[in-house]
This record gives C-alpha cells, sequence and structure tokens, in this order.
C-alpha cells in the first residue's frame, strides 16, 4: 500500500508570483503528458484526493479520462498555503519586512494574514491521518508535500524557516511512499 503525492502541472502565472492559493490554470499540454505518465504507475482502484485549486482539478480529470477506475474526491485540506494579501503579488515586490516577520516566527506566523505554516501541518495532518490505508494518490501541491514530508518525520510543528523542507516533487511529477 502506498501514499502518492502528485505535483499538479506548470501553472500558467508569471515566474516570480507568489500564487499559493491563486486559482490559477496549468498548462493544458504539461497536464496531459503528466497524466498519462501517471495513468501508467498508478495501482487499480487507489483512492484519488484532490485539491479544489483548477490546476489540481485539471490533472484529476485528464488523468479520469485515461483511467475510469479512479475516482476523485475533492478534498480543501490538499489546497497550497494561503498567502493572503500576497497572493499574485511578485515574490520580489513583497516587502521585506513582510518576509523578515514571517522568517521570525515561521510556524505561527501567517504571511500575507490568512495562514501560517503549523495550520498547513495541521490540515494536511488531519487527511494524513485519515488516509493511512490502502493505495492513496493526492494531486496536489509543493507546499502539502513539503508538510507531509514533515509528518512522516513525525513532526507536527515548526518554529524556524530552515525546519520546513526545500524539497517537493517537480510540476507534473509525484513521489511515492509507504502508507502505513
Amino acid at each position: 500500500m502506498a501514499l502518492w503525492i502528485v505535483r499538479h502541472a506548470q501553472p500558467l502565472v508569471d515566474a516570480g508570483t507568489c500564487y499559493g492559493v491563486l486559482d490559477v490554470p496549468a498548462d493544458p499540454h504539461a497536464t496531459a503528458r503528466a497524466a498519462d505518465a501517471l495513468a501508467q504507475v498508478l495501482p487499480q482502484g487507489a483512492a484519488l484526493r484532490v485539491s479544489p485549486l483548477q490546476r489540481c482539478q485539471q490533472l484529476a480529470a485528464v488523468l479520469q479520462a485515461l483511467r475510469p477506475d479512479l475516482h476523485a474526491l475533492t478534498d480543501p485540506r490538499l489546497r497550497e498555503m494561503d498567502f493572503g494579501v500576497w497572493e499574485g503579488v511578485a515574490w520580489d515586490a513583497i516587502p521585506p519586512a513582510a518576509v523578515h516577520a514571517w522568517a521570525e516566527d515561521f510556524g505561527a506566523h501567517r504571511f500575507g494574514g490568512a495562514e501560517s505554516a503549523n495550520e498547513v501541518l495541521a490540515r494536511v495532518a488531519g487527511l494524513w491521518d485519515q488516509s493511512r490505508t490502502g493505495d492513496t494518490v493526492w494531486i496536489t501541491h509543493a507546499g502539502v508535500a513539503r508538510a507531509l514530508s514533515l509528518l512522516a518525520a513525525g513532526v507536527r510543528m515548526v518554529t524556524r524557516a530552515d525546519q520546513w523542507p526545500h524539497a517537493a516533487p517537480g510540476y507534473g511529477a509525484w513521489l511515492c511512499m509507504p502508507n502505513a
């Protein structure tokens, strides 16, 4: 039994833009390539859970057309971190003081006023705790994949920015981990 963490394809957003929950589409050709590759490796009948954001919904729809045995359920716990007022803003246009305040209290600070890293961890943990049986596929985002890597290591809270993982699947890629 395994948990597949799949990241959406390349979003259609300007490079360098903060776009956590900004609901932008993904490149349709990249989405089709990702779905085709994923359809070839996923186990039959795996439980498919999908972020409500359209870049993930696109991938789920194309994947389901290729693999009708997969039935998607949308789960808001799989959405990316909400960066509040900074959504849609170029990272280099965000005031350095705002980034510094986040780094100083990384786990609890709501960067952009909406959601903290520990709140992301808690919502992902809620789904992970319920999803630890059978083959499961999450179509989601880099932030959720990073949170899951902490949870798999037994970490449920962070205090410092250097505790947050940098590694995540690339656009349209995935990782597979034991689901137990």
